[in-house]
């Protein structure tokens, strides 16, 4: 009787142990893979890999964080004119009939430089027609055969390395804008904004536009400002140096939380960032983001856009 009630307690024993072995085989794989899928999904919550082929491809500008000056600026119309004192007109001596026209408008010229030649109607000789200013031709009142006289200039001659900005000042800003205030000038070529100081302020003003003229001596390197032509300049009223700035258009807003996407290696990361002060064009960031990081300056909600694809991605 003892060993048969000891035969039935091993066998129950024996089949418990199967039955929870089995059960344990038959649970769902999911259940051992579960925090590896957390992980991933944390993983990429943390920040998108973007290839630099595949940053090129979207127009993505990579800046490095540092210090930067915010301004309280003005934005000011104006339009680029020719230094008048770097421009000559070029008038015939004696009245005549032309002969040979040598320069064209757009033509480089140096001092001394034939620009035509004019028959004298006094002797019925020739004498030279020339420029005793280097620049370029920007204006041309004269043709083959025609009569010129000393009434009408022949050629305007300008020296473009320097140009006159005229901006339009309202009349509720003339007392916010002073001679020597530096002015940040937009050329509209994609290149760097050009630096000058406004050099002169009119005393009197339009009574059409109700504006007063308010201009800028301007170095002209590589002819990026041409005579003619409209122009925008930020006045800068205040200047104040931070730490550490991004460009505004950096900052984007994931789960109701302003980020910066920071570079690094081939992977961004969204960096929770508080903010400062800000102007037009940078903003102050007094957490998150160190001086010397990379981030997505330009177009950054691509990455935004790459980051919430990957996170739907894995949610299916």
């Amino acid at each position: 009787m003892i060993k048969a009630i000891f035969r039935y307690s091993v066998f129950i024993l024996v089949a418990a142990g199967l039955a929870f072995g089995g059960y344990r085989y038959l649970l769902p794989a999911t259940s051992k893979t579960a925090p590896t899928e957390k992980a991933e999904k944390e993983e990429h919550a943390d920040g998108v890999k973007l290839t630099d082929a595949k940053i090129a491809a979207a127009g993505i500008e990579l800046a490095k964080a540092g210090p930067g000056v915010l301004r309280d600026s003005l934005l000011l119309n104006g339009i680029v004119q020719p230094n008048q004192e770097s421009l000559l007109q070029v008038t015939p001596r004696f009245p005549g009939i032309v002969r040979d026209v040598r320069k064209r408008i757009g033509d480089r010229v140096e001092k001394g430089d034939v620009l035509a030649i004019v028959e004298s109607n006094q002797s019925l000789t020739p004498y030279e027609l020339k420029a005793s200013l280097a620049g370029t031709v920007i204006d041309r009142q004269t043709t083959l055969g025609e009569f010129v006289s000393e009434q009408k200039p022949a050629f305007v001659i300008a020296d473009l390395s320097t140009v006159w900005v005229d901006f339009s000042v309202y009349r509720r800003d003339l007392k916010r804008v002073n001679i020597g205030d530096q002015v940040l000038i937009d050329p509209a070529d994609g290149g760097q904004p050009i630096e000058s100081k406004i050099s002169y302020l009119s005393p009197v003003g339009s009574s059409e536009t109700q504006s007063a003229l308010a201009r800028a001596i301007v170095p002209n390197s590589g002819l990026r400002l041409r005579p003619g032509l409209f122009i925008t300049g930020r006045l800068t009223l205040s200047a104040k140096k931070v730490n550490v700035a991004v460009k505004s258009s950096a900052l984007q807003t994931v789960e109701k939380r302003t980020v910066v996407f920071v570079r690094d290696g081939e992977k961004f990361e969204p960096r929770d960032v508080e903010t400062g002060d800000r102007d037009q064009e940078i903003v102050e960031i007094t957490f998150g983001v160190v001086d010397g990081e990379m981030y997505a300056a330009k177009n950054s909600f691509v990455v935004k856009a790459e980051m919430a694809k990957g996170t739907a991605e894995h949610a299916h």
